[in-house]
């Protein structure tokens, strides 16, 4: 009994919410893009694959906002869908012609002050 207690009784990690996910996963790739953009001229590869991680997440939640079973705000939905338009493009840009990451990173950002209840909405 003593063994099933602890196996079951207290969980490790608290239950975290989807927000919560959400903010950690936009932070980790955030990081990561700020970090590999610093060594851009060093290891562009690293640079390209934290682009690459980005657009994948924000390919992800263009997805999710543009079903019909997202429960966000419709004018939530159309900002973030747009959001991923710009991310998308602006990516584009930064491969071709050697655009700056910065703005990409400041959308990040201001995603995870969403997601944490901070500033005004998009």
């Amino acid at each position: 009994m003593h063994l099933a207690r602890a196996a079951y009784g207290q969980p490790e990690t608290p239950v975290r919410s989807n927000r919560q996910i959400e903010y950690d996963l936009f932070a980790r790739i955030t990081k990561h893009l700020t970090e590999a953009g610093q060594a851009r001229a060093t290891d562009h590869p690293a640079f390209v694959k934290a682009l690459h991680a980005n657009l994948a997440l924000w390919r992800t939640l263009a997805s999710d906002v543009a079903g019909s079973a997202n429960s966000l705000p419709p004018k939530l939905r159309a900002q973030l869908f747009y959001l991923y338009e710009f991310t998308a493009e602006h990516s584009r840009k930064i491969l071709a012609d050697g655009a700056g990451h910065a703005v990409l990173v400041d959308i990040n950002t201001a995603v995870m002050r969403g997601l944490r209840g901070e500033g005004d909405n998009l």
